[in-house]
């Protein structure tokens, strides 16, 4: 059998544009928390991460190569100082590892979508196969732990009903199980960049960048207030924190750049999941606030943007040359 090789497609090298910057991002962040683990568990977890984002960075690398294209610059060991003191405690450190797991099985699903070609499939193929073993590894270790604050659970449905009008979008009937998970995640994943933020803003020197991440605190203490609101108001309770994992430590062991790579990179996925959930809220209160959070974070990254352009930090991806 014949095989033709292909040049790439855009959205195949798109694809492996920005796999390769998620990739240097999370491989370097991924060594920080082991460097510091102590609990064998995850310590295990954090290894097993670190050895296949490696062999992912190398297949990126070996593909650039042979396709001739110019390695992005990334981020590298220069954006982390490990002589600082220690940061985070390890339950951070599942949850770290436990959120990109979830992050990576949303857009490697995105970008395997878009691609035809035979070889790039199945690197992509790999990549969802193993964030999804990650997924299972790290929600298992969360559950053994008590770390897992589990969706709340309703009564199983007797019998199958219909929307009876456009009485049901309105606040007042019973939320369902679509808005229900969605509320969820968004508030899991708040609480995350809440202590995110707090452990950031509170090494970083930089007072432009210090506001930034302040203000992105109080973004997600917004979503959590209005969901849990909701919870309560539902007698399902709300979801709350069981502690906070940063320590006392002043200095920063991220490079700014690294930070607003970061940020830049969890507004991504904010706007996608925000929209997402938009398109399964059927009730209209549950709508008009997510329409307002999704305004308030577009806004909120192009604040990020002028940050990171002003300071030449924002690498810009492949595009087509001016033609006329």
């Amino acid at each position: 059998m014949v095989v033709h090789r292909t040049r790439l497609s855009s959205s195949e090298l798109s694809g492996i544009w920005q796999s390769y910057h998620v990739e240097t991002m999370a491989y370097i962040l991924t060594k920080y928390f082991l460097h510091f683990a102590e609990d064998p568990d995850i310590r295990a977890l954090l290894h097993q991460v670190k050895d296949y984002r490696e062999a992912q960075l190398n297949e990126l690398k070996n593909l650039f190569n042979r396709e001739q294209i110019i390695l992005p610059t990334g981020y590298t060991e220069e954006d982390i100082n490990y002589s600082a003191p220690r940061l985070f405690y390890d339950p951070f450190a599942l949850s770290f590892v436990y959120m990109m797991a979830r992050i990576d099985l949303i857009n490697l699903a995105f970008i395997t979508g878009n691609i035809v070609r035979r070889d790039i499939l199945e690197l992509f193929k790999t990549s969802l196969s193993h964030a999804f073993s990650t997924y299972e590894k790290a929600t298992a270790l969360m559950l053994s732990k008590g770390l897992y604050d589990r969706p709340p659970s309703i009564p199983y449905p007797k019998k199958n009903e219909f929307v009876k009008g456009l009485k049901y979008l309105l606040n007042g009937r019973p939320i369902n199980v679509l808005e229900l998970g969605e509320i969820s995640f968004n508030i899991e994943r708040n609480y995350f960049s809440i202590v995110l933020c707090t452990a950031l803003s509170q090494t970083t020197t930089d007072e432009e960048i210090k506001q930034y991440i302040l203000d992105g605190k109080k973004i997600s203490e917004k979503q959590i207030k209005f969901f849990n609101e909701v919870l309560i108001k539902e007698e399902l309770l709300g979801k709350f924190p069981i502690q906070m994992d940063v320590t006392a430590g002043q200095q920063s062991p991220f490079s700014d750049r690294l930070i607003m790579g970061l940020f830049t990179a969890l507004n991504t996925i904010d706007i996608t999941l925000i929209g997402h959930g938009m398109s399964l809220f059927m009730r209209t209160d549950l709508q008009l606030n997510s329409a307002k959070f999704f305004t308030e974070i577009l806004q909120y990254t192009i604040k990020g943007f002028q940050i990171m352009t002003k300071r030449k930090w924002l690498e810009q991806p492949p595009q087509d040359i001016k033609r006329t």
